[in-house]
């Protein structure tokens, strides 16, 4: 039997320029080395480059991007047998939207180009469109998962 309540879900903080929670999480994943100004100084830069090649609302283009890469459905190694096997699992939202950005941060990472906002711009752009390494990633992952499907039922 339990002797602790039930943990407390957390609620994520949102962002001082654009007060949105979502801005605050990809803020956070930047983050390399504890250099917070630095990881949000990157993000406001990427947000005003889509802003001005765009001409539409960044935390619209950024809400899109990250919707179209958010996965449904991921493989996870189990054991069976004495053998590892893939098996496909459902990513509930909140999951799905961490992996979303760290596809999209380390797709952008892998770029080629001037500095990390205009690689994020570019990436997230993309994204937007349908096109990307991140929305790749999410096809592969996809799609690895749909072939493993007969191990759905081993848990």
């Amino acid at each position: 039997m339990a002797r602790r309540g039930s943990a407390e879900e957390k609620n994520a903080k949102s962002d001082s320029i654009y007060r949105n929670r979502l801005v605050n999480m990809v803020g956070n994943r930047i983050l390399k080395h504890g250099k917070k100004s630095l990881a949000y100084k990157i993000l406001y830069r990427a947000l005003n480059q889509i802003q001005k090649t765009t001409d539409k609302n960044p935390l619209s283009v950024l809400r899109k991007a990250i919707g179209r890469v958010t996965p449904t459905i991921a493989v996870k190694a189990r054991r069976v047998r004495g053998s590892t096997k893939q098996v496909p699992i459902e990513i509930r939202s909140a999951q799905g939207k961490v992996l979303a950005i760290r596809w999209l941060l380390g797709a952008s990472r892998k770029r080629t180009g001037r500095n990390m906002a205009f690689k994020l711009s570019s990436e997230l752009v993309d994204a937007t469109k349908g096109r990307g390494e991140a929305i790749r990633k999410r096809e592969e992952t996809h799609r690895m998962a749909e072939a493993n499907r007969a191990l759905a039922h081993v848990r």
